[in-house]
């Protein structure tokens, strides 16, 4: 797999593979992939690629009917490079790090379309458990919640254009802060139970209950 930062040519050749093969439940662009890929990487949990890869496409039902192999090996490792790039910016140059907002031209002005990307971060929050977040922490997530979760999305309305363009500001060092914050907090897997087979017990076998009986004629009735 290649290293580095994706091509210009990469990302909207990812964007156009998201688009043609989109659902209800999926992300819709290469900016919502950028989003739940940071909140994956600064997950208090380790989430495995096999279990994020489905989610990117809303469930394994969901996943596409790709054209070719060599399209579905495409995409893989396109994501995993922009991935493994997102984690060395987080990680090692956090001035580098900039969440790959959306843009769109209105009026002859490029504006910066942030919702997308709130959208996949929130996706790859609900993968794994944020709970016990200090209070100042829970705030740099809410500032991200605001473009992100339509149930306070409304709170935007009453925002002057000061209060507005900070709000989108704020957004790039809240993720940060999260980032550094469980990647020095992790918390531990919770230990999986070994699923013990035990014996078939015969109908005419004694009773594990103890009743001296026949299984079938006590517990096995």
């Amino acid at each position: 797999m290649k290293t580095g930062p994706l091509t210009e040519s990469e990302l909207e050749w990812l964007d156009e593979i998201i688009a043609k093969y989109a659902t209800d439940a999926s992300i819709i662009d290469v900016s919502e992939l950028d989003g739940m890929l940071t909140a994956i990487l600064s997950s208090p949990l380790e989430i495995e690629p096999a279990e994020w890869m489905y989610a990117v496409w809303g469930g394994a039902d969901n996943v596409p009917r790709w054209a070719s192999d060599r399209e579905r090996d495409r995409f893989v490792n396109l994501t995993l490079q922009h991935m493994s790039d997102v984690s060395d910016r987080l990680n090692d140059y956090p001035d580098q790090f900039e969440p790959l907002f959306g843009t769109r031209e209105e009026e002859d002005q490029e504006l910066t379309i942030v919702e997308e990307w709130c959208y996949g971060y929130l996706r790859g929050v609900a993968m794994s458990d944020w709970s016990g977040l200090p209070a100042e922490l829970q705030a740099e997530l809410d500032n991200i919640a605001l473009h992100g979760d339509e149930e306070k999305t409304t709170e935007l309305g009453k925002f002057t254009a000061e209060e507005y363009v900070a709000s989108i500001d704020s957004i790039r060092p809240a993720a940060l802060a999260l980032y550094d914050y469980w990647m020095d907090n992790p918390k531990e897997a919770p230990v999986k139970q070994p699923i013990v087979n035990a014996p078939k017990i015969g109908r005419n076998d004694p009773c594990p209950c103890g009743s001296g009986k026949k299984y079938k004629q006590c517990c096995g009735k």
